[in-house]
């Protein structure tokens, strides 16, 4: 049997309590970090993996035109699928309006295209108008799943007619269908987003078979649809060219599907690099944490292994011998840590990613696992040969240990004995017997301090945007739709006039809304209209707004897949043909609407508007704001009230404007640099701590004579609490403008993709109680060790020594 094997087996007897710790500390550690690594990586294909099982549609297609013929349009060239849905109104009792999605018109609809995940149940038969699907949320959000039933109620046509004017309806009058769910489902178009409650799908037989009541007596509704392209998303072009030839139309809005998954895609790597940072804090507290207990454990073996070397024992065979248990320690901790990894991966992809998942539960990834397991004995092989090494090494070094300037000045400036040896404990880390982890105190004190500053402060950002819907480009409340297609509901300008005329409404904005073509970009474009003298404040980026009828300002998405900037020239083509070149006055935000995002879109002026579309209008809209204070739901009625008199008693119809969807996104991953601020403050303690024990440990002796000279219990427990106030300091001196640096740089990185106005956050109330809470916590950790500090006994320190 080798020396190494003996050592082993007497160190497995001895101190096995101490290798089994060790283990489950790598275990914890490794648990974190491969679990975090692995679902980052898994999140980050989510998308892309889902897209490739669910042949999913390339985009979405939006004449809005009634009796629009799409047989043509299957039959171009570039179509491989296309599927209708109907953009009318059905309800399910005790589902709100949001969750119901839309009535398909054919059974292509998850056959063909958008051929869904299922994760639970089955597919519904689209030829039986009582069974549907429901998306991942809706079961926990309503409590009723597969087996379950719902009530589906229609309009009757009088009714749809009714809607078509845009007045209200009513409640459903026409048949009630009962309706069985009989599966849970997931692709691209059918998933559900952030905070949404769940959505359920029907069945095209709910439509085919009900028609009439989908699209009334005058056939006034129109449908929409999902195509699915040959070549993909390259082909969208050559499609926008034949579908403009066979329609007539060079307006047609046309959704690109897969800059949809692009913006998914790229929520779901800032969640991944979250779970990154979380990995890397996790990996830095493992070095400082598990390679301390490493440091402690092969320096006792060294210690011991000293009384061999005068009979022989050679440098190899104690490097190791030391290095053994903490190697055999780790390679198990590794292989819990690999299957605890396993085990939480059940919950991952986490946010936004959790909804694009194809395949949840149980997931193994071998490439991150197995670089676990390899590299995790590889690094406490290194540590343990490393720290045994220095250990021997220290053992024969003679040589006066480094003296701290900041210590040498304390002593020479005269202050109190506590203060200069407290100063020294906390910034020179000594020399073997007598050496402290000094630097990974410091650091560790600097990083919980910029960690929890730097989340803090995203925090805030993220607060701030929630506070406030113009950081998104939203500066109104309320919204009235006042016509479609070319044709409005009543008497509009009487109406806005009376509206613009109340005190509490500070802009009143007419904005006709339709949409240009600039090669394979689609436009959606608002008119600049103020009423009564109040403009609507818009949001910019860079510029101003245009002024001119050969001006234009664009959403930030629409001026990059334009390469455009303030000062570029844009080509649209608008209604009828129309093309018209375009000055960039600026780059700023437009109101979301059904067909837009809040950063896709344009502003032009009146005339500009008029030269591209004439006079006519996909929808008519008002962008209503109100003064800070209004009640929204007071103010919708004041607002109804007034204007009835001038509609014949009918209630015009205004809605509140709600946050866009990119904020439920942010606030979804606000906890993920709160939770990586807690583990690093975590990690600041850990490592101040064991630096506090550690120093009164380790220099006993120091601290023994200091009082065999005068030195009383009260000034050996302040030398601990002014060596951890001394870390504190040094972490607030460095961490507290990193962490804020930090903080807004992670802010400034999400507003530019999101994208959103940037504003500095500042998380005041934080930067006002890092210090008083930094030194409160370090005085904290300094208790237990001041008091075996003032509790030595002096004289059996000194013997020993």
């Amino acid at each position: 049997m080798t020396f190494t094997a003996l050592w082993l087996r007497l160190e497995l007897r001895r101190r096995w309590r101490s290798l089994v710790v060790l283990a489950l500390l790598v275990a914890l550690a490794g648990t974190a970090v491969l679990a975090s690594v692995a679902g980052a990586r898994r999140g980050d294909t989510a998308v892309d993996r889902l897209v490739a099982r669910t042949s999913p549609a390339d985009i979405t297609v939006l004449p809005n035109q009634h009796g629009f013929d799409w047989d043509r349009i299957r039959a171009l060239p570039e179509v491989e699928a296309l599927t209708t849905f109907v953009i009318s109104s059905f309800q399910i009792e005790g589902v709100p309006d949001n969750s119901t999605g839309f009535a398909v018109a054919d059974d292509a609809n998850m056959r063909t295209i958008e051929r869904p995940i299922v994760l639970q149940g089955r597919l519904a038969d689209q030829a039986r108008d009582d069974e549907v699907v429901v998306s991942a949320h809706f079961p926990g959000a309503f409590h009723k799943g597969v087996g379950d039933y719902l009530t589906i109620r229609l309009f009757t046509p009088a009714q749809v007619d009714t809607y078509v004017t845009g007045a209200d309806p009513g409640a459903p009058a026409g048949p009630s269908i009962r309706a069985r769910i009989v599966g849970v489902v997931r692709s691209p178009w059918y998933h559900d987003n952030v905070r949404d409650q769940g959505s359920v799908a029907v069945s095209a037989a709910l439509y085919l078979n009900h028609r009439a009541n989908f699209v009334g007596s005058t056939d006034q509704i129109y449908l929409n649809a999902l195509v699915r392209l040959k070549g993909g998303e390259k082909t969208i072009p050559e499609f926008r060219a034949d579908l403009a030839r066979v329609s007539g139309r060079t307006d047609i809005d046309i959704w690109d599907n897969a800059e949809l998954e692009r913006h998914a895609t790229r929520v779901n790597t800032f969640e991944g690099d979250c779970l990154l940072g979380f990995a890397g804090a996790a990996l830095i507290a493992a070095l400082f944490l598990v390679g301390q207990s490493v440091l402690r454990y092969t320096s006792a073996t060294v210690a011991d292994l000293q009384t061999l070397r005068g009979v022989g024992l050679g440098n190899r065979q104690a490097l190791a011998a030391a290095s053994a248990g903490p190697v055999i320690a780790a390679l198990l901790g590794s292989l819990l840590g690999a299957a605890g990894a396993v085990l939480v991966s059940r919950w991952m992809p986490i946010g936004a990613a959790a909804l694009y998942e194809p395949s949840p539960g149980f997931d193994v990834d071998w490439l991150v696992l197995g670089a676990g397991l390899v590299l995790t004995p590889l690094l406490a092989l290194a540590g343990s040969v490393a720290s045994a090494w220095l250990a021997l090494a220290s053992a024969q070094n003679r040589t006066a240990p480094r003296r701290s300037a900041v210590a040498v000045a304390t002593a020479r400036a005269g202050l109190p004995v506590p203060v200069v040896v407290g100063t020294r404990f906390a910034l020179e880390p000594g020399r073997g017997r007598t050496a402290v982890p000094v630097r990974p105190a410091l650091l560790g004190a600097v990083i919980g301090v910029l960690g929890v500053l730097a989340a803090f402060t995203f925090a805030a950002a993220v607060a701030d945007a929630a506070a406030n819907p113009a950081r998104f480009g939203q500066t109104h409340q309320l919204e009235s739709f006042l016509g479609l297609n070319s044709t409005d509901f009543g008497k509009v300008d009487p109406v806005l006039a009376r509206i613009a005329a109340d005190p509490a409404v500070t802009a009143v904005n007419n904005a006709r809304i339709a949409v240009a073509e600039s090669g394979d970009t689609s436009i959606t474009t608002y008119t600049v209209d103020p009423v009564g003298g109040k403009p609507l404040s818009v949001v910019t980026v860079s510029g101003r707004l245009p002024q001119a009828a050969d001006q234009i300002m664009l959403a930030p998405t629409s001026a990059r897949a334009l390469h455009a900037e303030v000062g570029s020239w844009v080509t649209l083509t608008g209604a009828a043909r129309a093309r018209r070149e375009f000055t960039v006055t600026g780059i700023g935000f437009v109101p979301e609407g059904s067909h837009n995002d809040y950063d896709a879109g344009a502003w032009a002026t009146t005339d500009g508007y008029r030269a591209l579309f004439g006079t006519t209008f996909k929808f008519h809209l008002a962008e209503i704001a109100l003064r800070p204070g209004s009640v929204t739901a007071a103010m919708t009625q004041r607002l109804q009230h007034e204007a009835a008199p001038l509609t014949g008693g009918q209630s015009i119809g205004l809605q509140q404007v709600t946050a866009p969807q990119q904020l439920a996104e942010i606030q979804d991953v606000q906890t993920l640099p709160l939770f990586l601020g807690g583990f690093l403050l975590l990690l600041a303690a850990g490592a101040v701590g064991h630096a506090l024990a550690t120093a009164v440990r380790r220099r006993r002796h120091d601290v023994a004579v200091l009082r065999a000279l005068g030195m009383t219990r009260r000034q050996s427990r302040l030398v601990v609490v002014v060596q951890a106030t001394v870390l504190a300091l040094v972490g607030l001196v460095f961490g507290i403008p990193l962490g804020l640096a930090l903080g807004r740089t992670l802010w400034r990185q999400v507003a530019d993709s999101t994208p959103l106005a940037y504003h500095p956050p500042l998380a005041l109330l934080t930067l006002l109680l890092a210090g008083p809470v930094a030194l409160l916590l370090a005085n904290l950790l300094a208790a237990w060790p001041g008091h075996r500090a003032a509790r030595l006994h002096v004289g059996q320190t000194l013997r020993a020594e």
